[in-house]
């Protein structure tokens, strides 16, 4: 039923995008394609399905074949860095299969055992090839100690990190070249990862977002195969022994630290599996992982002294998962600025849930009347406005332009930060402003988003990702309030390109810088378009979940269903195309190019990925 009632809704959408024509003929040379496809023997891959989609993009024994005779114009030497204690054998005869098939020859596998004692078993593997370097430690040192010591036999000019139950693909050190070669910049490189259980069967496949500083901060969603130049490696000086169980965690945190974003590179592609068996960390007891989440405690907390943040770390919605709290420099003023046409109820529930909760002190409310009609919406004006927090402006213009509406009210307001809110939500977390303060008092964020919820107890936004549904969508739409999606992002701090304009906030100061809303955008896309002119200027958005409002949404606007509705919303998307074609066209780098754009809830796509 969720598929059927996302195709109606995608039906509409291009209906309002193109026309009753075009959309007819879109949707028949759909069909063809898919009959084409059928009498073909091909079919699209079901939601899900992983096998399917390995099948369809991961490369064939011909393709292998062509990479190794590929000759880069910069050839540099991996050195694969592998930390081993007490590894089983099939592991390690896994490992050193899969260097010894690697598409790319230029490397060298060193591995640092701190075993109790040599496993002479595992000889047999490590001495069939000189690129393979094994050195028995005699101790065990720890992770870090360990995977230092392993440091210590490189000879390369990249750096690889592995563990010794984890596989690369074939290609894995194949794309990180061809990455160098297009980036001679990169000087820190990751990939996308999936699962493998012991019996081989591969899942739970991770596509990940190119660099993101709030995300990492909250989850090491980095991992295991991560690449390091040397010399960036020998600023960092190793593995921090004081980090064990969150060794690799903090020094990606500290590589953030050194390294610009744009020296970050992220290949969108299964480059490794990680190992899953009953030693491995996704298999840790309970006192183990409390040793862990500790360990990355300790790690964020030192991290944000670092780089002089003030802030609280606790644990998030699920393990793995981080909370972080900024503290609120000073108390400046926050203007809530609320457009409103008539609907006294409506508003009065918004307002009422502002004054009863909120526990910030410093702030107005600014509602921009906008040509109301009804008698009772102008007495309810008189009575809140006998509140010294609350007053009302008269937006001069007829007519609904959501744009200009909040521009005019910005203009009208006193407070250093405003928040853009409509007046059909509810407040539900009580130090919402402190939150959002929190984040947005920092030099590089530039807007701080909510989690919105449906009256029916499902997730109404979540966070917008460009592109979905042909221009841009809320993530894990319709989802349940208490619910996880694709790895829980719902409920992770998170760095996105956009957030919703129904809730968020920013120094009044962006308006300007940007701009200001463009009121070309009268109605749809307008809050996506502000979100990426900030992005644009440099600032970070932020989308965090423990800020909850209940989103009563479209009780105050009717639907696109005029035919000057339906014109407007077209010029609007017009307009959003020809200025944001680049990002519609590369994808989202928030988002990944294997996820399907059809979907609000995280999907692999179902045909083949073209990279």
């Amino acid at each position: 039923m969720n598929i059927i009632k996302h195709r109606i809704n995608q039906i509409k959408f291009y209906i309002g995008k193109y026309g009753f024509i075009k959309t007819l003929k879109k949707c028949i040379k759909t069909i063809l394609r898919k009959i084409i496809r059928f009498l073909k023997g091909e079919k699209d891959l079901q939601y899900g399905d992983y096998g399917g989609w390995i099948k369809y993009n991961e490369l064939k024994d011909a393709d292998l074949k062509l990479q190794m005779k590929k000759q880069f114009k910069n050839s540099p030497k991996i050195s694969v860095i592998v930390p081993m204690y007490k590894t089983k054998e099939k592991f390690f005869k896994d490992l050193v299969k899969c260097m010894i098939n690697q598409t790319y020859s230029n490397w060298e596998l060193c591995l640092a055992d701190g075993s109790p004692e040599p496993n002479e078993n595992l000889k047999k593997y490590y001495e069939q090839d000189e690129r393979i370097k094994y050195k028995f430690l005699g101790e065990n040192k720890g992770i870090a100690g360990n995977t230092n010591s392993a440091i210590e036999m490189t000879t390369g000019e990249y750096i690889a990190l592995l563990d010794h139950d984890d596989i690369l693909a074939d290609y894995a050190l194949f794309e990180v070249i061809n990455c160098i070669n297009k980036y001679p910049n990169a000087e820190f490189i990751y990939s996308d990862e999936d699962k493998i259980d012991e019996n081989d069967n591969r899942y739970d496949a991770y596509f990940k977002p190119d660099f993101a500083p709030d995300t990492l901060r909250c989850q090491n969603y980095i991992c295991h195969f991560s690449i390091f130049k040397k010399e960036l490696m020998d600023k960092l000086q190793g593995f921090k022994v004081d980090y064990d169980g969150a060794q690799d965690y903090d020094i990606f945190l500290r590589m953030s630290e050194l390294t610009k974003t744009e020296n970050i590179k992220h290949i969108p592609k299964i480059l490794y599996h990680w190992r899953v068996h009953s030693e491995s960390t996704a298999k840790l007891n309970s006192n183990a992982k409390n040793y862990a989440f500790e360990a990355g405690k300790k790690a964020i907390e030192d991290h944000l002294k670092r780089i002089g943040l003030e802030g609280t770390v606790s644990e998030g919605c699920i393990e793995g998962i981080y909370r972080i709290d900024y503290k609120v420099k000073g108390e400046p003023k926050v203007s809530i600025v609320i457009p409103n046409k008539d609907g006294r109820d409506i508003l009065k529930v918004c307002v009422d849930s502002i004054l009863e909760k909120t526990t910030y002190k410093n702030y107005e409310i600014v509602i921009v009347e906008n040509n109301s009609e009804t008698e009772e919406i102008f007495e309810y004006y008189k009575q809140i406005e006998q509140n010294e927090k609350i007053k009302v402006v008269k937006y001069p213009n007829k007519g609904f332009n959501y744009s200009a509406i909040i521009n005019y009210g910005v203009k009208e307001s006193e407070g250093e930060y405003i928040v853009q809110l409509n007046n059909d939500t509810e407040l539900i977390t009580q130090n919402w402003l402190e939150i959002m303060l929190g984040f947005v008092q920092r030099e590089d964020v530039g807007a701080v988003g909510v989690k919105l919820y449906f009256p029916d107890e499902t997730i109404q936004h979540a966070g917008i990702i460009v592109g979905i549904g042909g221009i841009a969508g809320n993530r894990f739409k319709s989802i349940p309030k208490d619910g996880h999606g694709y790895f829980a992002k719902e409920s992770m701090i998170e760095n996105l390109s956009a957030v919703t304009a129904a809730c968020i906030i920013t120094p009044k100061s962006i308006y300007e810088e940007v701009g200001w809303m463009d009121e070309k955008l009268a109605v749809a896309f307008n809050d996506v378009d502000f979100c990426l002119k900030i992005r644009e200027k440099g600032y970070l958005v932020v989308y965090n979940p423990f800020i909850e409002f209940w989103h009563y949404e479209s009780k105050s606007r009717g639907q696109e269903n005029t035919p000057a509705k339906i014109k407007r919303f077209q010029g609007e998307i017009s307009t959003f195309e020809q200025r944001w074609g680049e990002i519609l066209e590369q994808g989202d780098p928030y988002y990944n190019i294997n996820l399907s754009l059809d979907t609000e809830v995280y999907h692999m796509k179902n045909i083949k990925v073209s990279y």
